[in-house]
């Protein structure tokens, strides 16, 4: 048995001796060892009991205490003698500790190098691995304040740590010390620091939805509700007798309601895009399958408009990483810009090609044949309403929300979007779309 180092750990050590267990064993019963001794005398002098049965009835009493079963529990050290061994900080319970935590966590030795990550950090923060000084790895002022703050003073700090790439983000950091505000100061080389991230990303984008759909919802709303509005009260003034305007009216009013629905659908849309953003998707699917799908579902309306759709692509499946349903919509929609846009030609040219491209494998290239469009509107293409003609866009029920959805869906792909305009001689506008 090793030698306690102090009291404390004197009185953690269990009672195990026969002399520490006869003691114990005396400290329960004694109001009994002292009273049958004093029965049996009183026994022996009224003349109820022989000195010799006395002698034996005692030993036996005495045989019946020593066989009762003793327990810690029946212990007056109950609480030292059950209490559990402080958790080894330095050792395997800080990583069980670590691992237990939801939020992604990271533990620093003293000269800011990783020395743990738990699982939720390096699914989240892969470039933090172990070994490596985090300052270097993450390069945010508060955050480098904070852990000097914590190493000069031992003292908790938190902050909101916001960040723009690869996609926009936002966590709740705590910096605190794990041996405590005592060790500050002191030249400790088996200090460390705990920190921990929250995510406050959803809340973030929910508050900024909040107020984007409200400000573009009442924009755009606006003109076709006021046209609705006006044709109801031409109906119950006015033209209430007149069966000619009535019928014409409620078409234009059931078309500008038409309208405001694709664009509430829309808006909607497109938040439930952002809201996922910083989210990469974790499907796979084939995108020569979803190519070929997309093409047949809009062969009618290419026909309606005397227009071809010619798919070029590779032999074979074309497996990537992604959401099935919102890359058919990315596709979609270029498409069906394409054929509404770009009717002077004859052709809609889609192209699926591998490339090498930095961490980029695959290209999609929508290509119409059209009249293109000017180079100043080329970089605002993609911007929420932006429209470069509003009347045809109108007349053609477009709600200028559809590239902005295209660009949300492929940068939530951590993909890219191009646009250009007559660059080859034939072509209107070529859109390019590249993913990992």
């Amino acid at each position: 048995m090793t030698k306690p180092k102090d009291m404390d750990d004197l009185r953690r050590l269990p009672e195990t001796t026969p002399r520490s267990a006869i003691t114990a064993r005396v400290a329960r019963f004694w109001p009994l060892l002292v009273a049958i001794p004093v029965v049996l005398i009183g026994f022996v002098l009224w003349g109820g009991l022989k000195p010799e049965g006395a002698l034996l009835g005692g030993l036996f009493l005495v045989a019946l205490i020593a066989l009762i079963p003793h327990t810690e529990a029946s212990s007056s050290d109950t609480v030292l003698t059950l209490a559990d061994p402080p958790l080894d900080m330095d050792g395997a319970g800080i990583t069980a500790f670590v691992e237990a935590l939801i939020d992604p966590c990271l533990v620093l030795d003293r000269r800011g190098e990783i020395v743990h990550r738990n699982e939720a950090a390096a699914r989240n923060y892969p470039q933090a691995q172990p070994g490596r000084v985090l300052t270097l790895v993450m390069r945010h002022p508060a955050l480098i304040a904070a852990i000097d703050h914590v190493l000069e003073t031992g003292e908790a700090r938190s902050f909101e740590l916001h960040e723009t790439f690869p996609t926009e983000t936002w966590d709740r950091v705590h910096v605190a010390p794990l041996h405590g505000p005592e060790t500050s100061g002191q030249d400790d080389d088996d200090r460390q620091i705990l920190i921990t991230f929250q995510s406050l990303t959803d809340l973030k984008r929910v508050e900024a939805l909040r107020s984007d759909f409200i400000a573009n919802a009442s924009h755009e709303l606006r003109t076709p509700l006021a046209s609705v509005i006006g044709f109801i009260d031409t109906l119950l003034g006015p033209a209430a007798k007149d069966p000619a305007a009535r019928e014409k009216f409620l078409g234009i009013m059931r078309a500008q309601a038409d309208r405001m629905s694709r664009l509430i659908d829309d808006l909607l849309s497109l938040s439930r895009i952002e809201m996922h953003q910083h989210v990469r998707p974790t499907g796979t699917l084939d995108l020569a399958a979803l190519l070929r799908e997309v093409r047949d579902g809009l062969q009618a309306l290419a026909g309606a408009a005397e227009l071809k759709i010619v798919l070029t692509m590779p032999e074979g499946p074309v497996t990537v990483s992604g959401d099935r349903n919102q890359l058919y919509e990315v596709f979609e929609n270029l498409i069906d810009n394409a054929i509404k846009y770009g009717g002077n030609g004859k052709t809609i040219d889609v192209t699926l090609a591998r490339v090498e491209r930095g961490e980029f494998r695959h290209l999609v290239a929508v290509v119409d044949h059209g009249p293109g469009v000017d180079p100043e509107h080329v970089p605002r293409m993609t911007e929420r309403f932006y429209r470069i003609d509003a009347e045809t866009s109108r007349k053609k029920k477009g709600t200028g929300l559809g590239l902005a959805i295209v660009k949300h869906i492929v940068h939530r792909h951590r993909g890219q979007i191009s646009i250009k305009s007559r660059t080859e001689p034939g072509e209107g506008l070529r859109i390019e779309v590249v993913l990992p």
